[in-house]
């Protein structure tokens, strides 16, 4: 992949009216214009677990996931995007289905400090396992555990449920096993 230096001034351009600190919601061209950037922070977080299972090349951004909600924020100096959190809308309301980080711990909480918040909410929820699960319930985020309101929100998914309220699903070709958070409508 080339430089280019169209692409460089006009995300320097946009990415100065980024107000520090805050959230903001990319719009069709922002997400186009910076899927290459949204890609790297979503793959940098995913990249422990194997990389995120919808998320394989930064033409996701604006092609397979295009119809997602991406919001990002910039905590430092730098005019680069410092973490993204992903939504789409579904049957239950905005699923959270990715989040991004640059690595830095102040990234990092940025990202799930959104999520924890949003799922608080009427209408967003989330389906996680391992270590994010264990940090949303230590900041309150609800756990649904009802087999009937699980099966309403995933409507269409196959899902096997397991005894503790968590069930089984495949996502992008592989057996997960997975807990609905949030509030989901």
């Amino acid at each position: 992949m080339g430089f280019n230096l169209t692409k460089y001034f006009r995300n320097q351009y946009l990415k100065e009216d980024f107000t520090k600190n805050v959230w903001v919601d990319l719009d069709k061209e922002e997400q186009s214009e910076f899927a290459d950037e949204i890609f790297d922070l979503i793959d940098n977080a995913y990249a422990p677990i194997g990389g995120h299972p919808n998320y394989k090349s930064p033409d996701n951004v604006v092609g397979s996931e295009g119809e997602a909600f991406y919001s990002a924020i910039d905590l430092d100096d730098d005019p680069d995007i410092d973490a993204i959190a992903v939504d789409k809308k579904r049957a239950g309301g905005l699923k959270s289905v990715a989040m991004g980080h640059d690595g830095t711990s102040d990234a990092k909480r940025a990202a799930i400090n959104i999520q924890a918040i949003m799922l608080k909410k009427p209408g967003h929820y989330i389906e996680v396992s391992g270590k994010l699960l264990d940090i949303f319930k230590s900041k309150g985020v609800p756990v649904v555990t009802d087999e009937e309101d699980i099966r309403r929100i995933l409507k269409g998914k196959e899902i096997k449920m397991n005894d503790d309220g968590s069930y089984d699903r495949r996502i992008g070709g592989d057996l997960h096993t997975k807990v609905l958070m949030g509030n989901p409508l």
